[in-house]
């Protein structure tokens, strides 16, 4: 039983997009939008200066295209934007544009193709907000936990029952790295109910909850079946810092049906950080959480 946001190949998300979203893309996408508005030129006057298809700007800014040294330093110089400085942090965003690492070799071949841009954004991450419905959250998984998960199907498309287990825990440490990120996150009920293993391993899995809970950066949250909830489906808002001008990227990933989407659209960031307060509002304290985690950890004693 994977968890909605399995990061280990699955027969769906084999497909590979013909062009590669990354962090630092994205960022650098959304400094030549801040610029291009500031300055009222349109897609298609960029796509003059660069002398490139309006396809090609399309994907640059929407941070899955690549651009080259000079053409950068000449956008930036015909859209007024000469600051030495500035010109670094963006030749810096581009340099680095495709560096998430080797992901053919060892357990990062677990990493499906379209989960690659959330591992690329937790690590990236000053700030991750968490809604989980059905089953633990990836972050939070014990070793035994994501052991049972895997325990009908241990190998996949080559990736062996170890890899996938490493892939998993491997996404954990930032949880607990020197540069810690603020993780909070809200579970259902049903998340530390719904058993996968067995009792031995959901008290386990309990147990790691709670330990979890008392690091300074994770807040953690159940929202109780006896608590009236907002229908959502388990998302993720991820605060990422920029060198840039246009301020940290706020980003919404959300699974809907199997379809990864990653967006920064002010409609739907909005709407979910009206359905994050709700929840968060509605789900237990800090300390009422552990108190109820411990009692539903008695609960597996019977």
């Amino acid at each position: 039983m994977p968890d909605h946001e399995d990061d280990v190949r699955a027969p769906e998300r084999t497909r590979v997009p013909q062009t590669v979203r990354t962090v630092r893309k994205w960022l650098l996408g959304r400094e030549i939008v801040h610029m291009m508005e500031a300055t009222g030129k349109k897609q298609a006057d960029v796509a003059k200066i660069l002398e490139v298809s309006g396809g090609k700007v399309s994907n640059l800014v929407k941070g899955s295209g690549a651009i080259a040294a000079g053409d950068l330093e000449r956008l930036c110089n015909q859209l007024g934007y000469t600051d030495p400085g500035y010109q670094e942090a963006l030749q810096d965003l581009r340099r680095h544009a495709h560096k998430r690492g080797s992901w053919s070799t060892g357990y990062k071949r677990a990493y499906s193709e379209d989960f690659r841009l959330l591992v690329d954004l937790e690590r990236s991450a000053t700030q991750l907000r968490v809604a989980e419905a059905e089953v633990v959250h990836g972050l939070l998984q014990c070793e035994t936990y994501v052991r049972a998960q895997y325990a009908e199907s241990p190998e996949m498309q080559g990736v062996s029952l170890e890899q996938r287990i490493a892939a998993r825990l491997a996404r954990q440490e930032i949880l607990t790295r020197a540069d810690l990120v603020m993780a909070q996150f809200v579970l259902s009920e049903s998340c530390v109910r719904r058993v996968v293993g067995d009792g031995a391993v959901m008290q386990e899995q309990i147990d790691h909850l709670i330990e979890l809970s008392q690091r300074p950066n994770v807040f953690l949250q159940v929202l109780p079946f006896d608590r009236p909830a907002p229908a959502y489906r388990p998302f993720a808002l991820i605060r990422v810092p920029s060198p840039g001008v246009f301020g940290p990227l706020e980003a919404l990933y959300v699974d809907i049906a199997g379809e990864v989407r990653y967006l920064d659209d002010k409609g739907p960031l909005a709407a979910h950080e009206a359905l994050w307060a709700r929840v968060t509002n509605n789900a237990l304290r800090f300390d009422e959480t552990r108190d109820f985690l411990r009692q539903v950890r008695k609960d597996f004693d019977t």
